[in-house]
């Protein structure tokens, strides 16, 4: 089977949405949706380069493809595109999930205009404070129990928490590693969930997660689990511009933020 990449036009990345909210139409112009050669939504991603998505590596799952706008119709302002080659990072744990991360390489370029835009990264190594409030998007479950998937886009906003305390003996207990964050409301009841992963953690405008893993959907003992994208940053251009860096820096043309 192929596996379709589906730019959505919208404004930001994604999660596995409960208690969120329907964002307004156009508002994520970055946002892409994984899908089956048959339209079905399991994986979120951000367009990074007009040829690169940036997505988890546990999304690696198959071929297909990917789509811009409203999950639920075609609205004509949709791209689709194949992948044509898929690099997750090489420390990827598919055991621990460390360097949940992966970019998606696609056969034909996606056309940057009102309707889609690049999704702005960090810098190298930049931190987020706990209780920096941030925004994760996604097409996936809004149930606790991981049912229930909708047909638009959801949004919901959710403060960083700590390392300390989502790695404390009543959380997560010491297995989230730097390459991660963690993203809650401390009464629960808004998180990411099943067929969000990919999708970004927006926080000040640039995606700084990548929805990865968690233990349920909601529960306010643990928050949602996201790959620190700043941890990466270097890495995703290497990848993206290593074939042209030595020609761009000859010419006085190089510059990039990490």
């Amino acid at each position: 089977h192929t596996l379709l990449i589906r730019l959505l036009c919208l404004d930001f990345v994604q999660g596995r949405i409960v208690g969120g909210y329907t964002p307004s139409p156009n508002s994520i112009k970055y946002i892409v949706s994984l899908q089956s050669s048959k339209g079905q939504h399991f994986c979120g991603g951000s367009l990074v380069h007009k040829y690169w998505v940036l997505t988890a590596a546990h999304c690696n799952i198959g071929p297909w493809v990917s789509r811009t706008p409203e999950l639920s119709a075609y609205e004509g302002t949709e791209q689709y595109s194949k992948p044509l080659s898929l690099v997750p990072h090489p420390q990827y744990n598919s055991s621990t999930t460390n360097a949940d991360i992966m970019l998606i390489k696609l056969s034909a370029p996606i056309e940057l205009n009102r309707y889609v835009s690049l999704a702005p990264l960090p810098k190298q190594n930049a931190g987020l404070l706990a209780g920096r409030m941030c925004r994760v998007s996604g097409w996936g479950s809004t149930s606790h129990s991981g049912g229930l998937t909708p047909l638009t886009l959801r949004t919901v906003r959710l403060p960083i928490v700590s390392t300390s305390k989502c790695n404390s003996s009543n959380s997560f207990s010491g297995n989230i590693t730097t390459n991660m964050i963690c993203a809650g409301s401390s009464t629960g009841g808004k998180d990411a969930c099943k067929g969000d992963s990919g999708g970004p953690l927006v926080c000040d405008g640039r995606v700084y997660g990548l929805v990865s893993w968690g233990n349920g959907c909601g529960d306010p003992r643990f928050p949602g689990v996201y790959t620190a994208v700043s941890r990466f940053r270097r890495w995703i251009d290497q990848t993206i511009y290593s074939p042209f860096s030595r020609c761009l820096k000859s010419a006085g043309l190089f510059s990039r933020e990490d």
